[in-house]
């Protein structure tokens, strides 16, 4: 149906000659060019670019009735919708926002599905408001084929590390530390694991995968060094990862952080309760308690087969016990518990039976100052 819709505009206003067509796909996401989004709403949402904003030329109910219109009765009939459609005054608020755009980003340029008509009707407009602005060749299907192979090539060359490690010992502080790595659970938006979830949505599939070959194609353009990822299973929450990475990552060179027991749980109980308690605190303290509970007894109803019953029960337990001395006492120890209760039980032996299948490719292993020390080493070298 999106491929169809531009046509709409032919005979109400016809398209001039092409200004400046854009095929350097490179360069937009090497420099993070704005680029503004004309497909509609429900087209960007379900898969757009990082810098990119939508300000259709079609709202989504002008879209599925010239496409119904279209399929149901004809080009002719399509067309005679589309220019009762195309009012001045429609016209007028879609200038707006697009001249809006472009005072905020001079040196944006613009996209639509396939860089066909809808684009050239946008750049049409705007030439004649006095702006002259570049459409992208091929438009948004042609920028995620790009993105698509860019993503498979660099996994093809393999030229990457993968940083292992048991819970809680600091692989995504590390990752924030070296520059030259990508953040793969940054970009999905989750933790990894149980309680990995976040405030904020995770962004679609589409979306992810469009960063993450972004972000590969900037660390490897002037630098030859391996890239550093964190080892992930095959989904981050809702996201999967590209079964070829996995693939990669079980036969690359592996670095293993290593941290006490006692490191990790603090780092845990900080990272996922007193961070997350604090910042609800805002909104009062029964309601920070109640997000609290929340939060870890919905992670652990998620496990709970794989806990057993009877440890899904005493952790229950003890996280209503937790809760009580927190608000009473002030006091963490009831969580620490827990974290220690989940590691024993639970993360470490899953852990430990997934790093056995990749320990003979580990490479080197210490603490976050000994492995950054280590990878400044090596990339000088």
């Amino acid at each position: 149906m999106a491929e169809n819709i531009g046509f709409f505009f032919q005979q109400r206003h016809q398209v001039g000659n092409i200004l400046h067509a854009i095929t350097d796909y490179q360069r937009l996401f090497l420099q993070d060019v704005p680029m503004m989004d004309v497909r509609a709403p429900i087209e960007y949402s379900k898969g757009a670019f990082p810098h990119s904003e939508n300000c259709p030329l079609l709202d989504d109910e002008q879209r599925e009735r010239v496409g119904t219109r279209y399929k149901e009765q004809g080009q002719d009939s399509a067309i005679e919708l589309g220019n009762e459609l195309a009012t001045e005054a429609i016209k007028a608020d879609r200038l707006a926002q697009w001249q809006d755009f472009f005072k905020r980003h001079p040196d944006g340029v613009l996209y639509c599905f396939r860089g066909g008509l809808r684009s050239r009707i946008t750049q049409q407009w705007l030439a004649e408001a006095g702006l002259e602005i570049p459409y992208i060749t091929g438009g948004y299907k042609a920028m995620r084929g790009y993105l698509l192979n860019e993503l498979h090539e660099r996994i093809g060359e393999g030229n990457v590390q993968i940083l292992s490690g048991p819970t809680g010992s600091g692989k995504t502080e590390l990752i924030e530390q070296w520059p030259h790595s990508v953040d793969l659970e940054g970009l999905a938006n989750h933790r990894g694991s149980a309680f990995g979830r976040t405030e904020t949505e995770q962004p679609a599939q589409i979306d992810f995968e469009n960063v993450w070959s972004i972000a590969w194609m900037k660390r490897t353009q002037h630098n030859t060094a391996p890239v550093l990822m964190e080892d992930e299973s095959r989904l981050i929450g809702r996201i999967a990862v590209l079964p070829e990475f996995l693939e990669l990552s079980k036969r690359s060179n592996v670095v293993l952080l290593q941290a006490s027991v006692e490191e990790r749980i603090e780092r845990i109980r900080r990272d996922y309760a007193e961070r997350m308690f604090a910042h609800k605190q805002t909104h009062g303290e029964e309601a920070a308690i109640a997000y609290l509970d929340d939060f870890v007894r919905s992670a652990l109803t998620r496990i709970r087969k794989r806990l057993g019953g009877d440890r899904f029960a005493q952790l229950s337990t003890m996280l209503n016990d937790s809760l009580v001395a927190l608000q009473n006492q002030q006091s963490w120890q009831g969580f620490d518990d827990i974290v220690a209760c989940l590691l024993q039980d639970y993360y470490d032996p899953m852990y430990t039976y997934q790093f056995g299948k990749k320990a003979q490719n580990v490479v080197f292993r210490g603490n976050q100052t000994e492995i950054l020390q280590w990878l400044s080493e090596q990339q000088q070298a």
